[in-house]
């Protein structure tokens, strides 16, 4: 009888809590691999991968980018697991706190991936700051069979990616946020910055306010400047500080080597002195794909670099 042979599911490696403080490097690095000695370090720029068989991971965020959607796509393979793993890392060491797991077109018929994402699950709510992985899967799926019959703790699987939307939505606390919609005009850059003094105040953090003043003027210029399209402005609160986030309508991600010709109209402590400024005063920062446009993020940390 001729036994039919699966791939071994590659070992998560993804070491999440691996996130350091960096050397003052350059322009800074991203992360191309899956060594789990190599810390990750910002900026975190997450992008869409797609091989050669057209297996893949698409990377998509929510305005405050604390919501991420990953989708893989295509045959289960090592390869693909480290696609995922290095996203994965990526997504942890930011600002994300829910991440949905989209594998409604991931070819696994014999479930050969379930200790791969039951390890990235398990991973992702030890850390510091946890993550809560929600998988969605149709239901008749061998892999959604034997997610949704664990023994002991079960991560939550959700058929359709709305229906995992809902889920999180509702668990959301929206007194750790403040929000704002603003016009690209030079004076948003101004209610941006006011956006995090309420923030501080509110949440008696007057120790984070000047550090998150300067990135925040410096996110939302970029988003004047550069995107020149409306954008939404996020403060939240998390164990370990501050995460600003601003979402704009442009795709193109800034690199902070980039020269930039800046606009007269917004003075400079309003305007910052470009992203080298964020990457030096952030514990953490990074920018990833929304629908329609792109988030870039930063971390301000209670706790001194290390």
């Amino acid at each position: 009888m001729a036994i039919e042979k699966h791939p071994v599911p590659p070992d998560v490696g993804l070491t999440l809590g691996s996130a350091t403080r960096p050397q003052r490097i350059g322009g800074g690095s991203t992360v191309t691999g899956t060594d789990r000695r190599t810390p990750v370090e910002p900026p975190y720029l997450l992008t869409a991968t797609t091989d050669r068989r057209e297996a893949g991971v698409t990377i998509t965020g929510d305005a405050s980018s604390a919501v991420v959607e990953l989708t893989a796509r295509g045959a289960w393979s090592e390869h693909l697991g480290e696609l995922v793993a290095a996203r994965l890392r990526l997504c942890v060491a930011g600002p994300s706190t829910a991440i949905i797991v989209d594998l409604q077109h991931l070819d696994d018929p014999y479930a050969v991936s379930m200790p791969f994402w039951l390890a990235a699950w398990r991973q992702a709510r030890l850390e510091p700051s946890p993550a809560q992985l929600t998988f969605c899967l149709p239901t008749t799926t061998t892999l959604s069979g034997r997610l949704r019959n664990l023994q002991g703790p079960q991560p939550r699987v959700c058929a359709t990616v709305p229906e995992a939307r809902i889920t999180i939505a509702g668990r959301m606390l929206r007194a750790d946020r403040l929000q704002a919609h603003l016009e690209p005009r030079p004076d948003s850059v101004r209610a941006a910055r006011h956006l995090v003094t309420q923030a501080c105040h509110a949440w008696h953090l007057p120790q984070l306010l000047p550090d998150s003043s300067l990135i925040m003027s410096e996110l939302a210029s970029n988003a004047v400047e550069h995107a020149g399209t409306d954008y939404v402005a996020t403060v939240t609160r998390s164990p370990i500080g501050l995460h600003l986030a601003v979402r704009d309508g442009a795709s193109r991600f800034v690199h902070p080597a980039e020269p930039r010709l800046p606009n007269p109209k917004i003075s400079l402590p309003e305007r910052g002195r470009g992203l080298g400024l964020v990457h030096v005063v952030a514990a953490a920062w990074g920018a990833m794909p929304t629908r329609g446009g792109k988030v870039v993020w930063a971390t301000v940390s209670h706790f001194p670099p290390a």
